[in-house]
């Protein structure tokens, strides 16, 4: 099995179905956790020094920390019915609670904190929503955290892809520390199928192919994108959603494309779809 793929496992006596680490992962900045608690469940997380953000993937919860307390927040059951979620960020060196109130999951996604910004609601109407692509490109987004919002070093957004079609392309890199050009950021990819057996293609490489790795990704596993390109491709009959989280020393996304696919963001290729 490939080293950036991290299977789903049965929930530990945490709930905890993922865990990446900066450590486990051999990088820098992200760490990455995915808890599955059932209704009533409570949910103790320590301080840290990094800053984190919780996203409900799925469920209704209460997060507190010494600072705040969101009551019964969320809204979704799916993450698949395709509605905003709800999300809180949390400065470095808070604590958390969190409460079940339904079946949940949750999404804990961490970097590097300065403590530069409290902790905070992110709710629906919080998140932008864009679509991006054309054809058999497309996908929809919904910006949690951008680096247009305030935060030390998380980047979380998710992203939803139809049956048949490929996302994360023309394919892009962002693992070189040449601001304004590009930015040097790591990323994970936490993957869901609709329906639940399914699965996707994730291909992760480099310029050079010292990196060429393609991985067949099911329910509830994780990608790890130290470096390169990488995009993903759905197959016919499921459909896609995932949440990336990106972390490096200066948080903006700039990226480079592949050279040989960025044809397909000209507008030849998008006129072929309007005229159909």
């Amino acid at each position: 099995m490939s080293r950036l793929l991290s299977r789903y496992h049965s929930p530990d006596d945490k709930g905890r179905t993922q865990h990446i680490t900066v450590e486990n992962a051999g990088w820098k900045y992200i760490g990455f956790d995915v808890y599955e608690l059932a209704a009533q469940a409570t949910l103790e997380l320590p301080p840290s020094t990094d800053e984190r953000c919780l996203v409900l993937v799925a469920g209704k919860a209460t997060i507190s920390t010494p600072t705040q307390s969101y009551q019964q927040i969320g809204q979704r059951m799916s993450p698949f019915e395709r509605t905003k979620p709800y999300a809180v960020y949390v400065t470095a060196g808070e604590s958390i609670t969190i409460v079940a109130h339904t079946s949940l999951e949750l999404a804990v996604c961490q970097a590097p904190g300065k403590g530069s910004y409290p902790t905070r609601l992110i709710s629906p109407q919080d998140i932008d929503a864009e679509q991006r692509g054309h054809g058999n490109n497309q996908r929809y987004v919904h910006n949690i955290l951008p680096d247009d919002k305030p935060a030390d070093s998380l980047l979380v957004v998710e992203v939803y892809t139809n049956e048949g079609c490929t996302s994360s392309y023309p394919s892009h890199k962002h693992d070189s520390d040449n601001l304004p050009h590009e930015s040097y950021l790591e990323e994970t990819y936490y993957h869901r199928l609709d329906p639940q057996q399914g699965f996707c293609l994730q291909r992760v490489y480099t310029d050079d192919r010292s990196l060429d790795e393609s991985m067949a990704v099911y329910n509830k596993d994780v990608v790890k994108v130290p470096k390169g390109y990488h995009p993903v491709a759905t197959i016919a009959g499921y459909n896609s959603y995932y949440l990336n989280v990106m972390a490096g020393p200066v948080r903006q996304w700039r990226f480079t494309w592949e050279q040989d696919h960025q044809w397909i963001n000209s507008e030849t290729y998008a006129e072929k779809f309007s005229a159909d």
